[in-house]
């Protein structure tokens, strides 16, 4: 039987064209945030002391690529609050010498979000982060740079977490949460003499 000189080309076209289809269909697509609710905007963005510019900056410029309205905490509708930051860098693998290996960066900081009548929203809700990296002590520079560029990565990582935390704010949420709190506070009061 002979051999048909353009099987080839047609397999390689089929492929290709296989290959497009798997890449489009397949649901790939860049990782985002959610939307923050338009009924939490304009909002405001506060770091304590313990929290590095870093992450604040990085919040901020999250907040503002996705349409947010970020303003000054006198214009805000509410408050988001991020406050005791955490990092620790521990040993995770140990080589024979016994020095480390591996480092597993670790870094938090708690949310909180306020409305502009002092109305808490979200309290205390903690978000988490980490990274395993190795060490290799006879590239100490390099290694450095490494774990800075983590650092950057970490913060981006908490920031993105602390809008997920925002998304699920919606109108409907944000009364039933002011409704709980106003019962709140007039179960207080008549109970105090």
């Amino acid at each position: 039987m002979p051999r048909n000189p353009r099987t080839p080309s047609h397999l390689s076209a089929a492929l290709a064209a296989l290959l497009a289809l798997a890449v489009t269909g397949c649901g790939f697509q860049l990782r985002g945030a959610p939307p923050v609710s338009a009924a939490l905007q304009p909002l405001s963005v506060n770091c304590d002391g313990s929290v590095p510019f870093d992450l604040c900056d990085t919040l901020l410029t999250q907040l503002e690529e996705g349409s947010i309205q970020v303003v000054d905490a006198a214009q805000a509708a509410y408050r988001v609050e991020l406050n005791n930051f955490s990092e620790t860098r521990r040993a995770s693998a140990i080589q024979l010498d016994a020095s480390a290996a591996e480092y597993d960066l670790r870094q938090s900081v708690e949310i909180n979000v306020m409305s502009a009548d002092d109305v808490p929203v979200l309290v205390d809700a903690e978000v988490r982060s980490s990274e395993i990296y190795s060490y290799d002590e006879t590239n100490v520079l390099a290694k450095r740079r490494e774990e800075e560029d983590l650092r950057e990565s970490l913060y981006q990582r908490l920031a993105q977490q602390a809008i997920f935390r925002l998304a699920p704010l919606t109108a409907e949420r944000l009364e039933v949460i002011r409704e709980d709190y106003e019962a709140e506070q007039q179960s207080d009061a008549a109970e105090s003499p």
